[in-house]
């Protein structure tokens, strides 16, 4: 005779794999990485996780990709104007003035 435990744990099995896919379907195919951190970058994980109340480790890396995509994308961006442009400086948008040294350097001395 099968106890009532099992049979509880044996729906709950199935209740979940059925939610694993049905998760899976809808956001479309998926695939598994695995990473390997450093004691210091497990805690530094875990800060950012509490920070940004994220539930999970999956969620947290999802989160860093998507940031490093935007990265990324912005520094292609940022290589294709200096190769249109080659060796000439970019125009600065209508109504800008460029900065004058002085300016510069008080700007270099802000603190953050």
């Amino acid at each position: 005779m099968t106890s009532v435990r099992q049979d509880a744990g044996k729906r709950a099995a199935r209740k979940k794999n059925a939610a694993s896919r049905t998760a899976a379907t809808s956001l479309g195919p998926s695939r598994l990485a695995q990473v390997r951190l450093r004691g210091d970058e497990v805690l530094a994980l875990q800060e950012v996780m509490r920070t940004l109340r994220l539930d999970s480790t999956s969620d947290a890396l999802r989160e860093g990709l998507r940031l490093l995509a935007r990265e990324a994308a912005e520094v292609g961006a940022a290589e294709e104007i200096r190769a249109f442009y080659a060796d000439r400086q970019a125009p600065l948008p209508e109504g800008v003035v460029e900065p004058s040294d002085s300016e510069l350097a008080a700007v270099d001395e802000m603190q953050w």
